[in-house]
């Protein structure tokens, strides 16, 4: 990677000479105006290449920057050697900060340069944006986005945290105090909101060498923007909140404009297999997409250009959890706390979340009262310190869950609390860092039972800081130095896969909980030892420079292609998205293949008929009038040699294209063979075996049991199971399973198992679509007519065997020299063929223009 600057463009164009060094290199000034927007709609040129800078640079675009901002009091005047000031402003970096915290893991600060792009928490007077921008820019290599205060709370407090956080994290808007229903203005405030985030972008972007890499849910439509501008733009997303089933995220009634909104990343991270999974269900079920993997590498198709899936959970900054253990401040709080508990023979279980109606508080609270209940012995003995964080967004709901957490806590304290004794301690208050690590390193079981959550860090915080150190060793009287900790958390939070030495819950669950936190009480010393160890091993390893550099790894591999691509845009507003393909793979023009056609004598056209010439989906198979009209015009010109090559059995389609006298047939995907109406049938091979049959069909039949939806069909030569109206998730999962399982059955029969789109087939081995290619062509020359124009359009898997016949043949003799080949695919896909057309309407309007063409010639 190599990053290169609009600055060094700008020197170069008028004439000065280059700046090196990271001193001299200037971010090039953007509009700090608030709530103006650029459009971005239009395209621009992309920039010329330039080599001047050795550093790479990386664009972390999120909702906030990892700035703390404060408004100066007049009479203040004294700064810290970190705090940068305006006239009314104090600022300094927000130490807790992801976003912040990923810069430090990806190693040579002096290699790598960190921008950010974002919003700052506090509002700014128009007046004073240009001057703290300036600031910002200079000193923290911020970029700030100034929203207007409405816009904002429209945006934020509006649709991210009533409608789509509440979502991801499975609440259905079933009632207006359930949930936000979904509001079109808030939607529009959101994507404009992705548009000025775009704006601030692009002023400041290379995108020929800068990473782009986006956080989070509040900037989903994002890429579409950057990438509508910049087609090769290198981009990543990652998404820190669940991500919801097919069932509760289809909903969402701009669903799609989501969907294909990621999709215009290179690289999409989500913390969990589970997150990931029900992004591709998604994919599947709404855009009918598939993916693939390979070499462990997760990829989505998606118009030529392949979406890679990252599966990978965030981790935490060691360096400076471990700082703040070994502040003073910290160790004498934990003195503090060891007074107040231990000493007295109490143990602190711990508790730390947001006020927010997913962390689960109250159910934990009700866990409590159980075990009291439950285990009179506990009482007097076990404390339950909940640390209540302020929660993120606003609204009723909040309150409400507020409301209820302080009078449960009131309730239990009354049932089972004795003079100088609560059973809980609520702490409604902002904690600094070092108070919340000391209850860290007191606690004897921390428990993270929120019913949703995507990731929470709260484990690994606790876990690191029960590690502690020497001195805090002595404080806690460990003169082994063994430490131990233990863990309850919930099932449905991001980092319970990755901690497996930790007793899992269901949190709705409150009798399981409260054995969990029994159980967690009684385990021996040994026990609780070995599953520190264990985690802390992980934790350690797996912290936030880890994720940050293995993502941008990924990042970089994902975009590998863009150099070797052809890239332009289709589509309108968020429907936009980009067309990647091989140089050498091009659409096919109508008036480069009707040129052509009408300047050649010998031509060769062969057809696939499903999902080619018939659409896919539909119920009646049989070709239409309109088809049958074209496929004759093509046959009676006698310049044309047309063949129809089908998986269908001879049957069916002597059938269906009984109206045509002149048309050659392949049944049977070529194993049997009519070159029109009134020649009989023949085998292109052997006549086979079908015992085998026996063998494979009680297979089918058990799938076609178990999958509602899927059918058999028995043909002369082959059998073939198909899912297309099947539950598309469970129907691929079960395609997977009959292919190995026929593959195991069928080892010594001589037959081939294939897998195509929405099918399973059995077939005799040797029997395929270029058997027909190859023949058609061989008849031709052998008749002393080799074609001078061949044209053969498919779709599916087994269209490649006629594409590579086709396009090898312009090395043989099959066909005239200088030949017009066109191998052509439906859709922009990984092919042999070295065209494609859109879909099954461009390809009946191509037929249609060849066969006018013959009516005119024939008509002369």
């Amino acid at each position: 990677m190599v990053s290169r600057s609009y600055s060094n463009l700008l020197e170069l164009a008028s004439g000065d000479s280059p700046t090196f060094g990271r001193m001299n290199r200037q971010i090039p000034r953007i509009m700090a105006v608030a709530g103006i927007m650029s459009n971005i709609d239009n395209d621009s040129k992309q920039n010329p290449p330039s080599d001047l800078s050795p550093k790479d640079r990386i664009i972390i675009v999120a909702n906030e920057l990892p700035i703390r901002a404060q408004r100066k009091l007049e009479t203040s005047t004294s700064t810290t050697s970190n705090c940068h000031c305006s006239k009314t402003w104090s600022f300094t970096l927000d130490e807790n900060s992801l976003l912040l915290q990923l810069k430090d893991g990806l190693g040579n600060q002096e290699a790598i340069e960190v921008i950010y792009v974002g919003c700052l928490k506090e509002e700014i007077h128009p007046n004073e944006q240009e001057e703290v921008y300036q600031l910002l820019l200079e000193n923290f290599k911020c970029v700030p986005t100034f929203l207007p205060l409405d816009l904002y709370t429209r945006y934020y407090h509006g649709f991210c945290k009533q409608q789509l956080w509440p979502l991801f994290h499975y609440m259905l808007p079933l009632s207006p105090d359930l949930g936000g229903r979904f509001d079109r203005s808030l939607w529009q405030a959101y994507v404009s909101v992705n548009k000025i985030f775009a704006d601030r972008i692009m002023e400041v972007i290379n995108p020929e060498d800068d990473f782009v890499w986006i956080h989070d849910y509040h900037l989903m439509v994002l890429p579409t923007f950057l990438r509508k501008r910049f087609n090769r733009v290198k981009l990543g997303f990652f998404l820190h909140s669940p991500f919801p089933s097919s069932e509760i995220y289809k909903t969402l009634p701009i669903r799609e404009e989501l969907l294909r909104a990621l999709l215009n990343s290179d690289l999409i991270g989500f913390h969990t297999f589970d997150y990931a999974r029900h992004f591709l269900s998604c994919c599947s079920r709404m855009l009918g997409l598939t993916y693939e993997s390979k070499r462990g590498y997760i990829g989505l198709e998606y118009y030529g250009r392949t979406v890679s899936i990252k599966i990978l959970p965030v981790g935490i900054h060691m360096g400076q959890l471990r700082s703040v253990l070994s502040l003073p401040e910290t160790e004498k709080k934990v003195e503090e706390l060891i007074e107040e508990y231990s000493q007295k023979g109490r143990t602190m279980l711990l508790g730390v979340d947001d006020m927010d109606i997913f962390k689960g508080i109250s159910l934990k609270l009700l866990a409590m009262e159980q075990l009291l209940t439950q285990h009179p012995e506990w009482q007097g003995k076990v404390v339950l310190v909940q640390i209540a964080n302020p929660a993120r967004g606003k609204g009723k709901d909040v309150k409400e869950m507020k409301a209820e957490t302080y009078s449960t806590v009131k309730r239990i304290n009354k049932a089972f609390g004795r003079p100088g004794y609560d059973p809980i301690v609520l702490i409604d208050a902002p904690l600094r860092f070092y108070e919340r690590v000391a209850y860290y390193v007191v606690a004897e079981c921390c428990l993270v039972t929120a019913v949703r959550d995507g990731m929470n860090l709260i484990p690994y915080e606790y876990i690191v800081s029960r590690q502690g150190n020497e001195k805090l060793d002595k404080i806690l009287k460990l003169e082994d130095h063994h430490h131990k900790s233990m863990l309850v958390v919930s099932e449905f939070i991001g980092c319970s896969p990755s901690l497996s030495g930790a007793i899992r819950v269901n949190p709705w669950n409150v009798d399981a909980v409260a054995d969990a936190m029994d159980s967690a009480l009684e385990v021996a010393e040994p026990e609780k030892q070995l599953r520190h160890e264990k985690h802390y091993k992980y934790v350690s390893t797996h912290d936030v420079g880890y994720w940050a550099r293995s993502f941008l790894q990924d990042l970089e591999r994902s975009c590998g292609e863009h150099g070797r691509r052809r890239c332009w845009g289709i589509g309108f507003g968020l429907s936009f998205r980009v067309v990647a393909l091989d140089q050498s793979f091009r659409k096919l023009s109508m008036e480069h293949i009707v040129s052509a056609y009408k300047r050649t004598k010998t031509r060769a056209i062969l057809l696939d008929y499903d999902d080619t010439l018939m659409p896919e989906g539909s119920i009646d198979k049989r070709p239409s009038t309109k088809s049958i009209e074209i496929l004759n015009t093509l046959c009676r010109d006698k310049s044309n040699l047309v063949f129809i090559v089908s998986a269908k059995s001879r049957e069916t389609l002597s059938d269906w294209f009984s109206p045509c006298e002149k048309l050659g047939i392949a049944a049977e995907h070529g194993y049997s063979l009519r070159l029109k109406k009134a020649v009989e049938w023949e085998n292109c091979v052997a006549a086979a075996d079908c015992s085998w049959k026996q063998i494979a069909e009680p297979v089918m039949e058990l799938y076609t049991e178990t999958t509602d939806g899927s059918t058999i069909e028995d043909k002369e030569t082959a059998l073939v199971w198909s899912y297309e109206d099947a539950d598309p998730d469970f129907g691929s999962c079960q395609a997977k399973e009959l292919l190995d399982h026929l593959e195991s059955v069928l080892a010594n029969e001589p037959v081939t198992v294939k897998r195509g789109q929405n099918y399973v087939e059995v077939k005799p081995q040797g029997v395929s679509k270029g058997l027909i290619a190859r023949r058609m062509l061989s008849m031709m020359q052998e008749k002393g007519t080799p074609p001078e124009f061949v044209l053969c359009i498919g779709d599916d898997r087994s269209d490649e065997d006629m594409f590579e016949v086709i396009c090898s043949s312009t090395e043989g003799p099959w066909i005239a020299p200088r030949a017009e080949v066109f191998a052509c695919t439906v859709g922009q896909k990984p092919s042999k063929a070295k065209y494609y057309l859109d879909d099954i309407t461009e390809i009946v309007r191509l037929m249609h223009g060849l066969a006018s063409v013959s009516e005119q010639t024939m008509s002369v």
